[in-house]
């Protein structure tokens, strides 16, 4: 579980600190429910850019926001439906949108899950202790933000290969950039730079998305309740929910599939990894450009127990595939086929590791011969917003992208099919868990009894845990009310 000890001085200097740079926390009651945020707030965000570094943007950490660049408020949950025309299964894909959250990803989110109760509770000190925010992309740059919210100093941690973007915004946000070796597989260089921090001496505290609770207990709370919110638009008659994906990555993002399962009885997860390094699938190895996702490892915060189905996809295909959404001669291919072309306008709404998300959903989807009265949710972690420095990279690789190139993409994409897939039993999934050994216990020097709770005692760990937000909402609101300004 989280641990909400309070530590009554250090608390009584941050409620001090927030009034003085008058900051105020959303709930996450608040997150799931805009309706419940204070009026002076929203009055507040009409004049405030998504991105902006002003407190009041942390009320934006919702999967509701209006989609504007400027001064907007809430409506529904974000997301778009990807119809058989497009994905070449029957069911009905629906993708969750993270464009429209600050940063321009729901990574954002998990951020303030970790670093939020430390600071209700006085564990974490936003004036002195530096943030270090470990990640494999836009996990780091949610956690620089947030701490830029705070008025405090952060340190981000991603691997050098990442896309262009992300780094020129991290160097303007954050206090340091640190870009370790090799792309996002190379998850233990992360791990390692953080020991190398530990050992330092200084005065800092390690939010590891691969290990902090807060993490799958924000995205089981907000980004679970907000799926449901959208499938209540859909479950009509027959229809139903057949399964959620999302790629491994954290493990974070996975933990709304159990909320899911809690609430239409039946449904499925499904794991999304790169078939380059199919650390589920084969307990394998290697290196891959679906930026963002991590591998090598089984993290932490993986309920390997609650996941049905692991299913791989070549990189090489959300690579082709980003080109034929966004170049012009693409679209226009795409409406000839029959796609509607409102739904082309916004393809951009996919970055690299939501349309590999996608071709696992529907790998899924025909795994299990889904029908139109199917439909499957998945997770558009991020935007073409972040990955325009891709295109043209790739352009310079492979030359301007032509009529042939949309023709055999789109053939690529009609192909997808049930390879590189497995459907988990009992010990399938255990041996996934076991995995986690050889990483916590041996690397990061985690407890083997939490690492058998998390299996043989798998209700009381993981409810217990996902329980605390009542608990955590009411630290919020005290919190909230003793620094007094809402």
């Amino acid at each position: 579980m989280i641990d909400l000890t309070i530590n009554q001085e250090a608390l009584a200097k941050n409620v001090a600190y927030c009034r003085e740079k008058k900051i105020s926390l959303p709930t996450f009651a608040m997150m799931k429910d805009p309706d419940k945020i204070p009026e002076a707030i929203k009055d507040q965000l009409k004049t405030i850019g998504l991105w902006d570094l002003h407190s009041a943007n942390l009320y934006r950490i919702s999967w509701n926001n209006e989609q504007k660049d400027e001064g907007g408020l809430f409506g529904g949950a974000n997301h778009f439906v990807l119809p058989p025309e497009l994905t070449g299964c029957r069911a009905n894909i629906i993708m969750m949108s993270g464009r429209w959250f600050p940063t321009g990803a729901h990574k954002v989110g998990a951020t303030f899950g970790c670093l939020a109760p430390g600071l209700v509770t006085g564990q974490f000190d936003p004036q002195k202790t530096k943030a270090v925010w470990p990640s494999t992309g836009n996990y780091c740059r949610g956690g620089a933000y947030i701490s830029a919210l705070l008025a405090s100093n952060a340190i981000a941690i991603l691997p050098e290969e990442m896309s262009k973007e992300r780094f020129e915004w991290l160097n303007k946000i954050a206090g340091q950039v640190i870009a370790t070796p090799g792309c996002e597989s190379n998850v233990k260089e992360i791990f390692d730079k953080c020991w190398e921090l530990r050992n330092s001496g200084e005065d800092l505290r390690i939010f590891n998305q691969f290990d902090e609770l807060g993490n799958p207990l924000w995205h089981y709370t907000v980004t679970g309740s907000a799926i449901e919110q959208v499938l209540n638009q859909y479950l009509t008659g027959d229809k139903k929910f057949a399964g959620y994906i999302s790629s491994s990555g954290s493990g974070g993002t996975l933990a709304a599939g159990s909320y899911l399962k809690k609430q239409f009885p039946g449904s499925k997860i499904a794991a999304a990894e790169a078939l380059q390094c199919p650390t589920l699938l084969q307990n394998g190895f290697g290196g891959h450009r679906i930026e963002g996702i991590g591998d090598k490892h089984v993290p932490w915060v993986h309920d390997c127990k609650e996941t049905d189905f692991v299913v791989a996809v070549d990189d090489e295909v959300p690579m082709r595939l980003l080109r034929l959404f966004n170049e012009g001669i693409g679209r226009e291919a795409l409406v000839a086929s029959g796609v509607d072309a409102d739904l082309v306008g916004k393809l951009d709404l996919l970055g690299i590791s939501g349309i590999g998300n996608m071709i696992a959903a529907i790998k899924f989807a025909k795994y299990n011969e889904l029908t139109e009265d199917d439909y499957v949710v998945s997770i558009a972690t991020d935007s073409m917003q972040l990955y325009g420095s891709r295109l043209e990279e790739l352009t310079e690789e492979r030359g301007n992208y032509t009529e042939s190139d949309t023709q055999r993409d789109l053939q690529l994409l009609d192909s997808v099919g049930l390879d590189n897939m497995k459907e988990l039993n009992y010990y399938d999934k255990k041996a996934i868990h076991n995995l986690k050994y050889y990483t916590w216990i041996e690397q990061q020097a985690k407890d083997v009894e939490e690492l058998n709770a998390q299996w043989y005692d798998h209700n009381n760990y993981w409810t217990n845990t996902f329980n605390q937000v009542g608990q955590i909402d009411e630290l919020i609101t005290d919190f909230n009310n003793k620094v007094g300004i809402l």
